[in-house]
């Protein structure tokens, strides 16, 4: 006897983006349209060794994020260099879709069991990093 499992919404496994500001290469050529793939359990783990991580733990963001960037505009490969190179609302954005990528998609959002209304959570960044800076 079969049993169909619901699996819920098929999840992209890349997604095409652009950046609000754009990239800027050493030629000057800004690079803005790209494309980020699901991240595996290794391109979590693998950045967790390196020195540049044990040295400095918000490092991760940027090895994580050039191993999930497959496509930045015409650049043969987004490297570490590259993802540093981004200029702060660019790397927020894709800190921001890494999240929704890959975080738990059908996870509903927090509501106040009482009135439903919606509450706002706070998130950690990538790398453990709070997102939102204490006042």
């Amino acid at each position: 006897m079969a049993i169909a499992a619901d699996v819920g919404p098929v999840l992209a496994a890349e997604v095409d983006f652009v950046l609000p500001t754009g990239y800027r290469d050493a030629a000057g050529t800004v690079h803005r349209e790209g494309r980020m793939r699901l991240a595996t359990a290794r391109d979590e783990l693998t950045p967790l060794v390196d020195s540049r991580v044990a040295r400095n733990r918000a490092y991760l963001v940027v090895l994580l994020l050039s191993r999930v960037v497959t496509r930045l505009g015409a650049l043969a490969e987004v490297t570490p260099e590259v993802v540093e190179g981004l200029y702060a609302t660019d790397f927020a954005y894709l800190q921001s879709l890494y999240r929704r990528l890959n975080m738990d998609p059908l996870a509903r959002p927090a509501a106040c069991p009482h009135c439903g209304k919606p509450i706002a959570q706070e998130v950690a960044g990538l790398g453990g990093a709070v997102a939102t800076p204490p006042d």
